[in-house]
């Protein structure tokens, strides 16, 4: 028998009822309360049992399978997926691998403009090559210090992004609060020496390399949230990727 989980929903909340369920189901997972396994309590009870919609108790179940946390069998029913399943398939922002990792972000925007035309990035997000978009720039550092320096692009619809939130919050938190759920991204991961400019920043000294990670970022259905192109100090951050033979 599915455990079921409670759950606190704030209906004068800003956050969407969805969104509020999927982040307390999927700490219920992290947390080990629910065990890679586990039979998931069905929709038709969830809904009941917290007086929602099922519409929005689906989104919330969808969100979690794309997520990874969670496995849809034919015959069998939802189930909490196998833990390296989940943590492989789990896309997260720099600013959520650091809290996980017991660490206390701290962001500064340096640029955020909502004007800017970049052709290159305007093709990534499917748009006008002369569209005006919305450009962030952000240095993420820890107690220790410095730890790279984020470039991203957006559609003009996140042009009303607040400027507090960014240097507080992870981009992909203000983008799931809107609805827009990341699910799948294509990274190319690389090194090369630092320019001028990110070695002031992170505090590099002249022959000090930098990782870098080109990122564009999907929704389930293959819209392009975000084009994203970060530098990193090596010695404070490193990428951990599971792969699988054929």
């Amino acid at each position: 028998m599915a455990k079921q989980i409670q759950v606190s929903i704030d209906r004068n909340s800003p956050v969407p009822l969805y969104h509020q369920l999927a982040e307390q189901l999927a700490a219920s997972i992290d947390t080990g309360v629910l065990k890679p396994g586990d039979a998931f309590e069905n929709e038709l009870s969830l809904a009941d049992r917290l007086e929602l919609s099922r519409p929005t108790v689906r989104r919330a179940i969808v969100e979690l399978v794309a997520r990874g946390l969670l496995v849809r069998r034919r015959g069998i029913g939802t189930t909490v997926a196998n833990e390296v399943i989940h943590r492989h398939n789990e896309l997260t922002s720099l600013y959520d691998d650091l809290r996980n990792s017991g660490r206390d972000p701290v962001t500064e925007v340096l640029e955020f403009r909502s004007d800017l035309v970049d052709a290159r990035a305007a093709e990534v997000l499917g748009l006008d090559p002369e569209a005006r978009l919305v450009y962030l720039e952000r240095l993420r550092s820890v107690r220790e210090g410095p730890v790279a320096i984020l470039r991203n692009w957006l559609a003009p619809n996140l042009a009303d992004l607040d400027r507090e939130d960014l240097a507080t919050q992870g981009l992909y938190s203000l983008l799931r609060r809107r609805g827009l759920i990341p699910a799948v991204a294509h990274q190319t991961i690389g090194a090369r020496p630092a320019v001028p400019g990110e070695r002031k920043l992170l505090q590099l000294d002249r022959t000090d390399p930098v990782l870098t990670m080109s990122r564009r970022a999907y929704d389930s259905a293959g819209n392009p949230l975000e084009l994203g192109e970060h530098s990193y100090r090596c010695d404070r951050y490193a990428f951990d990727i599971t792969v699988y033979a054929n």
